[in-house]
């Protein structure tokens, strides 16, 4: 996969942007509203050769270069994070677009700076109260953060961050002055290591267990202290050969839950990599295979090959899926990917991983939005 990388300009030209967030195909707009592609977060170019301030660079999902967007970024957003962790800079998930960042005071601050839809000249910035970290937890190593709706701004939306062990904390930005985390013990260790997601079919977060075969939802109601635990029965797997099993069995695992807003399905997806050295022999880690399953309400997990026109897309941000046909360019039935240090896709009806060894400090996947100009 080539990718292009446009030279920095030495100027950071800003411009005016509206941006609405909508669900993929809603009508609820005018007709001079543009949807913009899934992106990636490549990098950030210095701006004047400043070390403070640089300009994004971003992959459109449906294309193969790399476009240069000239928009004020603070360089702190790509500090290198392999574990995304406080106390240092950078950042420590995404969410619809925004980013999750770690103040000195051990507050956490989200930001829309990342975003190349959203504005130029007036980026939000929302502060949410300290973390407290339970008895025997810990809050300096994240797995990831999550929220409810595409806005922090919104009256009902829930930030979630999940921990490395058993905390996991919540908390509604729009209380200002009265918002507070809510933080909940996990008691399964199955879950201490995984990623938390909110399905907007069920109105829960949903963390899947290590191996896939549970899936724990919190909620800010009667499941806050007793989650519902869903055991996975998995079928299908027949039609994986020996060969493909035994090189799996090798590989280190994770497991991602993805909704479709526009089939209603929801996917398991296990994500086996092994690490490998790079020309520097530096260790990274190299994608070998996807498995995806189609979850039915009875926690059936049927292993699949085909996931129809859609698109997923699995990042350091909350994983999500598109129709291919709403942007071409894309191609259909493939899980696209960026992480630390790779980029590019998997075929799922040939099993083919079409990855490249590069670096990225921020490696997020931003989902469609609505801008105006």
């Amino acid at each position: 996969m080539s990718l292009l990388l446009n030279q920095p300009s030495k100027l950071c030209l800003r411009k005016r942007v509206l941006v609405r967030s909508s669900p993929l195909g809603s009508d609820s707009f005018s007709s001079s509203l543009q949807q913009t592609p899934p992106r990636a977060i490549i990098s950030v170019s210095p701006c004047n050769y400043a070390d403070e301030i640089g300009n994004l660079n971003v992959k459109n999902a449906n294309e193969r270069s790399v476009t240069h967007v000239e928009k004020d970024v603070p360089t702190e957003f790509t500090s290198p994070l392999k574990y995304f962790r406080f106390g240092v800079l950078g950042t420590i998930g995404s969410s619809h677009g925004w980013v999750a960042t770690p103040l000195e005071d051990g507050r956490v601050r989200l930001q829309d700076d990342l975003n190349p839809a959203a504005s130029y000249t007036d980026p939000k910035h929302i502060s949410l109260p300290p973390l407290v970290t339970l008895p025997y937890c810990q809050t300096q190593l994240v797995t990831n953060m999550s929220m409810s709706s595409s806005s922090p701004e919104e009256e009902d939306c829930v930030v979630a961050i999940k921990f490395f062990g058993p905390q996991l904390s919540l908390c509604r930005p729009s209380a200002q002055s009265n918002s507070e985390w809510i933080n909940i013990r996990i008691a399964n260790p199955s879950f201490f290591s995984s990623r938390v997601m909110f399905s907007k079919r069920d109105g829960m977060f949903h963390i899947p267990g290590s191996g896939g075969h549970l899936i724990g939802s919190w909620d800010l109601g009667e499941h806050k202290d007793r989650p519902k635990i869903q055991m996975l029965r998995f079928h299908n797997l027949a039609e994986l050969t020996m060969s493909k099993l035994e090189i799996l069995d090798s590989c280190s695992t994770t497991e991602h839950l993805v909704e479709s807003q526009i089939t209603g399905e929801t996917f398991l997806i296990k994500w086996y990599r092994k690490t490998t050295r790079s020309f520097l022999d530096m260790p990274k880690m190299k994608t070998e295979a996807l498995l995806v399953f189609k979850l039915d309400e009875e926690g059936n997990a049927f292993y699949t090959e085909d996931i129809g026109d859609l698109v997923i897309f699995l990042s350091r941000a909350d994983p999500f899926c598109v129709p291919a046909s709403s942007f071409p360019g894309m191609y259909p039935n493939r899980v696209e990917i960026i992480d630390v240090d790779e980029l590019g896709s998997v075929n799922l009806a040939t099993g083919t991983v079409s990855t490249r060894n590069s670096t990225h400090m921020a490696p997020y996947y931003i989902p469609p939005q609505n801008i105006e100009h």
